[in-house]
């Protein structure tokens, strides 16, 4: 190691590389990292921050119109959007020097370059315009939303990066695409009051959650007035001569709209790296094959995160990150565990889920017992509001052992955030029943729902 510039060369300054960079550097090693953007990477610049801090501004609508219902009168609102995207900006810089001070704090070395790997040993720092040598090279430079170019006129599109930053709040917007990303926006954008439409070509929004979760979002964003079209393709966008946008629909439907959205997923950051000059392998999307170990074909090239196409979570990214340095320094092998990730979807309602779904558990086991319960959460009784909670526990029927848990309403992202912990220990149904409730509060169901609603037996409901 003595040979070389650095004990480990981060490419990518976003949660895992940081987190790999700080803990190595604390460790002794001798750390770079190379950011050719922002520190903070995706999560924090662009993506899970910034996105919950518009959350929170999109729900005030609803918070003063329930208050009426506890005594309270609200004078009538007024929303600037310039306020907030000023405000989130300040929050995410402070954030973006935290991340990067606390590299330098542990005696890492931050650069503000794009760094290209030249040599399994050599880095290119562009930005600086020399290159570097490390023992082992990390490259955790995470992913971006997926273009459209076959799109006629994708060029008039915009994606969830600058949605963020519109000079203007649009009065009316369509976004094409059914997963998280697209459902949190478009709860986001109607709760500012635009005129919301949410175009996916599937039969539901939100594939691979657990379909009662799915159903029951959909009706309830129709309710408050998100409109949902399934079963729909974009096939061309038009801008109008007075620049509001036309988005003609394989429906036959034409929507007139300010603003079109794409969210139709997210590809890896790998191109002209210098990647296939030193022999990485890729898969035929772009991202980095690694082992269980996230070590690369190449032995002291490794990946992490978003780049690998394997979770895409921040915290995947952070775990990864973590076992990384276990294998690669302190001579622990450590695989990223990738079983039982508890996730949350920032709608409104929220969601929170981790598990297996029921679709899913019927798929792995012959007897599967359903426990769900559906109620108005007790803070809508005085509110008024038509706005139900679903709770949902997919159990095994031999061994009892929760398989899943999934919730839709509020705090639903706090409380899976809770049951990843009893689903990890690989708890049984009977260790939540003996568990005692906390009352008055919506989580309780979770512990006293003692008969299942139905069950599954080698496929059929019994």
């Amino acid at each position: 190691m003595a040979g070389y510039d650095y004990d480990l060369f981060v490419i990518g300054g976003g949660s895992g590389g940081v987190r790999a960079a700080r803990v190595a550097a604390a460790l002794g090693k001798r750390v770079g990292i190379a950011e050719e953007y922002r520190f903070g990477g995706t999560c924090v610049i662009r993506g899970c921050v910034p996105k919950k801090l518009y959350v929170y501004a999109s729900q005030f609508p609803e918070h003063f119109a329930d208050a009426a219902g506890y005594g309270w009168t609200v004078p009538e609102a007024s929303f600037n959007w310039q306020t907030l995207v000023a405000n989130k900006d300040r929050e995410i810089s402070r954030l973006e020097a935290i991340y990067k001070r606390n590299v330098e704090g542990a005696g890492g070395e931050t650069f503000h370059s794009r760094a290209m790997i030249v040599d399994p040993h050599v880095v290119h720092l562009l930005g600086e315009d020399r290159t570097v040598t490390a023992d082992q090279i990390l490259i955790a430079t995470g992913g971006r939303p997926a273009a459209h170019p076959a799109l006629p006129g994708h060029e008039h599109c915009i994606f969830s990066n600058e949605a963020f930053d519109l000079k203007a709040l649009p009065k009316a917007i369509m976004i094409e695409g059914g997963g998280y990303i697209a459902v949190e926006f478009a709860n986001i954008f109607h709760g500012l009051g635009v005129d919301t439409t949410l175009v996916y070509r599937g039969k539901e929004i939100l594939s691979r959650f657990d379909m009662d979760l799915r159903h029951t979002l959909h009706e309830t964003m129709e309710k408050k007035g998100i409109k949902i079209l399934c079963h729909s393709v974009t096939e061309q966008v038009r801008k109008r001569p007075d620049g509001r946008l036309d988005a003609l629909l394989t429906s036959g439907k034409t929507l007139t709209v300010d603003q079109v959205m794409l969210a139709i997923g997210r590809i890896p950051n790998t191109e002209n790296m210098g990647l296939e000059g030193v022999g990485i392998e890729m898969t035929s999307t772009g991202a980095i094959k690694v082992d269980d170990y996230s070590r690369t074909n190449v032995d002291n090239i490794w990946a992490i995160g978003d780049v690998t196409n394997r979770v895409q979570l921040t915290p995947v990214a952070i775990h990864e990150a973590m076992c990384f340095v276990e294998t690669a320094f302190k001579n622990n092998p450590t695989a990223p565990d990738h079983e039982t990730i508890a996730t949350a979807v920032f709608s409104q309602p929220e969601i929170g889920t981790v598990g297996l779904s029921e679709d899913e558990a019927v798929k792995r086991f012959a007897d599967i017992e359903i426990y769900r319960a559906s109620f108005r959460p007790m803070r809508h009784t005085l509110s008024g509001r038509d706005e139900k909670m679903l709770m949902k526990l997919v159990v095994d029927g031999t061994s009892r052992k929760v398989l899943g848990a999934h919730i839709l309403g509020p705090d639903a992202g706090e409380m899976a955030q809770l049951l990843g912990i009893p689903l990890k220990a690989g708890l049984t149904k009977d260790d939540f029943d003996r568990t005692m409730a906390v009352h008055p509060t919506a989580a309780e169901e979770l512990v006293t729902m003692y008969k299942p609603t139905y069950r599954v037996k080698d496929g059929q409901r019994v």
